[in-house]
């Protein structure tokens, strides 16, 4: 709401100098024009509007979270024949776990369930998940073991990143 209410006010703002600098003009209705025939007003004008444009960008981008994705894998669970091997196949795993997070975040998951039931008894419930799409430019925030055997990644698209798929995707 706090947004809104900036907005708002940058709006209020703007129409209050239009007004004011429209009242500059001679009262017989011609204003002296500039070399490249543009009114000082009218210049004003396209001064704010251009100023506006960049301040509602700002305002959306402070209001657009970025998005974080977690990731966790088990060291014990790697097919490697060494400890070392195993950590670095678990931070691996952590990290594309990460990635399916922010993906399913960003394009949406694909759900599809079947349920049996006779005589009114369930008999077989199964739900399959999948999730398909592009993510570049996540960075990775931390890479953390948790407890003897699970690594943590967590990754973050940038709410630059956020606002250029918002861009192609109108």
């Amino acid at each position: 709401m706090r947004n809104f209410a900036l907005t708002d006010f940058i709006k209020t703002c703007a129409v209050f100098t239009i007004v004011l600098a429209l009242g500059a003009c001679n009262m017989n209705g011609h204003a002296p024009y500039n070399a490249a025939g543009i009114s000082p007003a009218a210049k004003e004008i396209l001064e704010i509007e251009t100023a506006l444009r960049g301040t509602d960008a700002a305002v959306i981008q402070q209001t657009v979270p970025p998005i974080i994705g977690t990731g966790y894998a088990t060291i014990s669970a790697q097919p490697a024949h060494n400890i070392n091997q195993k950590r670095l196949m678990a931070i691996r795993v952590a990290r594309l776990d990460a990635m399916r997070d922010i993906t399913e975040q960003v394009h949406g998951l694909r759900l599809s369930a079947q349920t049996t039931v006779v005589d009114a008894v369930l008999q077989n419930d199964t739900t399959r998940a999948s999730v398909d799409g592009t993510i570049r430019g996540a960075r990775t925030v931390r890479i953390n073991p948790v407890g003897r055997d699970t690594y943590e990644v967590v990754l973050e698209l940038d709410r630059d990143m956020i606002a250029r798929i918002m861009m192609a995707v109108r």
